[in-house]
């Protein structure tokens, strides 16, 4: 299982007939098991480039090529849940043939089993965007893709819900690619690091970590966030 990627270019006309051009070198592969982590400034491109790489958009320079058969799990910026449905059956929407075990295993990483027949409209933000994660992991996807997953939680909670995707990461050998703003996201989840660049998008630099995260010391993430930050400043 490998998605390739290699988006030569992609551009838009305005309502005035201005052309605006988006992405402009995006090339990379991504194996199974693997996590790609795309971190850029805000408005680069990114929004876009997911569009492509689900099959949403197919009006650009170059070409994706990923398995027919691959299931993709999306986890959006906002968790999106149906608010006149429980927890459980915003799940079951996603995947109505999931076993009560598979189930229960996901609400337990996810520390939602006491959530099972909660609404959205009774959850905090940090649930919410559990069970965004348990919808997405429940159809066992063969690609992944995690778009801002943490955003506007505070450090605490964003730490612990990292690590619980860390542990569904390792559960499941799949293409995994995450688009954050956030250094501790990247270092903390990803194999390897995709630097961008301004709009229109380019890959600046690709950044390995070589370590596995679950041998990850924090002293490592803090120089490898280090090392992320002179990178970036080298560039501007």
């Amino acid at each position: 299982m490998q998605l390739e990627v290699n988006i030569i270019g992609k551009h838009f006309e305005n309502a005035a007939g201005e052309h605006h051009d988006v992405l402009a070198g995006i090339k990379f592969t991504l194996q199974a098991g693997e996590v790609g982590v795309f971190v850029g400034p805000s408005g680069c491109g990114k929004s876009t480039m997911l569009k492509i790489l689900t099959g949403l958009d197919h009006d650009y320079q170059g070409e994706v090529s990923r398995p027919a058969t691959a299931r993709l799990g999306m986890v959006f910026q906002e968790p999106r849940l149906l608010p006149w449905r429980s927890v459980e059956d915003n799940i079951r929407l996603a995947e109505p043939h999931i076993d009560e075990k598979r189930l229960s295993e996901l609400f337990a990483i996810l520390e939602l089993t006491e959530h099972r027949s909660h609404f959205p409209g009774e959850l905090s933000l940090g649930l919410a965007r559990r069970v965004a994660l348990a919808r997405a992991f429940a159809i066992e996807p063969d690609f992944l893709i995690l778009d801002e997953p943490l955003a506007s939680l505070d450090d605490a909670l964003a730490a612990h819900l990292r690590k619980q995707i860390a542990t569904l990461v390792e559960s499941r050998a799949m293409m995994t690619l995450l688009v954050t703003h956030n250094l501790d996201d990247a270092v903390y989840l990803g194999d390897r690091l995709f630097l961008l660049s301004a709009r229109p998008a380019r890959i600046l630099q690709e950044v390995p970590i070589p370590t596995p995260r679950t041998r990850r010391s924090a002293a490592e993430i803090q120089h490898i966030k280090a090392d992320l930050v002179r990178r970036r400043l080298a560039k501007t």
